[in-house]
């Protein structure tokens, strides 16, 4: 249609008036198409072969669900190897994230001949945390540990002996330090919008039914569980109390067992407990820790003079949730989606490792929360009688 002419109405309602006038307009106003230089610096992820490689030790519920799917959105961190007993679940798994290497228990230790693999990720139940990150150690590798660190305070200071001895980062997986929502609540307390914390108050839980969900199964059992619930889900109320406190300092801890002791579930490991955290500054921490809630209960409120904040959820693996209250109406502050802490805690373990620079939380953090628990339960078996720190 030469361009002098006015379109039909059946041109303009098939569009067919519409391309030629457009590419007549843009050539009219001198425009082209060409390449641009890369601006700003926008955060991309190194390149495949440039990643730190990582072997996932432990392909459980938590591994496969939450762990490893990570990887793909990490920008500094590849899955290199995977170690498990079940070899029919390791290949499969291999094959789906083109992961070539493939270990098991007995030849865990070859890892130390294979230069693809930094750093090692123990996803494991906690009473084999200790070996697995001490034989690891000594293969020459970097170790990221679920939390808790172990199953007692000794077991956690062997472990940091064996990073020391090899000259190795040990980090523990407090996710929590690496997710948004509670990055923001921590930026927010530490710039004084709610002032002087003077009581923190937390609650987690949930109902731990082998019958319901086959892996709760090993939670229960005192060798591989380590301890009860303070050990597996308390422990989040805990460590996030004093990620929001790193200027003060625990000083007393006191605990009472709240459970059904006639409870079959528990004739190994604490089901449930009230504890309370006594800082240096004369701030309080009290939370419960129960493996009989229902539904599943994350909550963290942090109390100060000027205002609060409270946060429920807290600690899950997606949906995380952050409201202010006082010095002004009522705000909900939004965030970043909770899943990026695991691709966010990988990347920088990753980092801290290839850089020799502290880790965010390192093994002496773990080592102080195992303490801190000893002693919790240390005030249970006494009727609640405070154990200083």
């Amino acid at each position: 249609m030469p361009t002098n002419q006015i379109p039909t109405r059946r041109q303009i309602l098939t569009g067919a008036a519409l391309l030629p006038l457009a590419l007549t307009a843009g050539k009219a106003a001198g425009q082209t198409a060409k390449g641009q230089p890369l601006l700003g610096k926008p955060d991309l992820p190194d390149p495949m072969d440039a990643r730190t490689g990582w072997a996932i030790v432990g392909l459980g519920s938590f591994g496969v669900g939450q762990v490893i799917p990570a990887f793909a959105d990490a920008k500094k961190s590849r899955l290199a190897a995977f170690v498990s007993g079940n070899a029919e679940k390791a290949t499969m798994l291999g094959q789906r994230y083109d992961v070539p290497n493939i270990y098991d228990y007995n030849n865990f230790d070859n890892i130390a001949d294979n230069p693809d693999i930094s750093c090692v990720y123990i996803v494991l139940p906690v009473g084999l945390h200790a070996e697995y990150t001490i034989r690891a150690l000594r293969a020459g590798k970097h170790v990221l540990c679920e939390k808790p660190m172990a199953s007692s305070p000794a077991e956690c200071e062997a472990m940091i002996a064996a990073a020391k001895a090899a000259d190795k980062q040990l980090g523990v997986a407090y996710r929590v330090y690496f997710e948004p929502a509670n990055i923001e609540a921590q930026r927010r307390i530490a710039a004084g919008e709610i002032g002087t914390i003077r009581h923190v108050q937390c609650d987690h839980g949930f109902d731990a039914n082998p019958q319901a969900w086959p892996p709760h199964k090993w939670r229960l059992e005192k060798l591989l569980g380590g301890g009860g619930s303070m050990y597996d889900i308390g422990i989040y109320g805990l460590n996030t109390s004093l990620m929001m406190m790193p200027n003060d300092r625990p000083v007393a801890a006191s605990a009472v067992y709240v459970y059904p002791r006639d409870d079959p579930r528990f004739a190994e490991v604490e089901g449930g407990i009230d504890w309370r955290v006594t800082m240096e500054s004369g701030a309080n921490i009290s939370g419960s820790s129960s493996y009989c809630y229902s539904p599943y209960v994350s909550r963290q409120r942090y109390f100060g003079d000027k205002a609060s904040i409270e946060m429920m959820p807290a600690t899950t693996y997606y949906d995380n949730d952050l409201i202010i209250e006082g010095a002004g109406p009522r705000r909900h502050i939004g965030t970043a989606p909770a899943i990026q802490q695991f691709a966010a805690q990988v990347d920088g373990f990753s980092e801290a490792a290839r850089n020799g620079q502290p880790h965010r939380t390192p093994g002496e953090m773990g080592l102080r929360d195992m303490r801190i628990i000893a002693a919790l339960y240390e005030s249970a078996d006494k009727g609640g009688v405070p154990v200083k720190l």
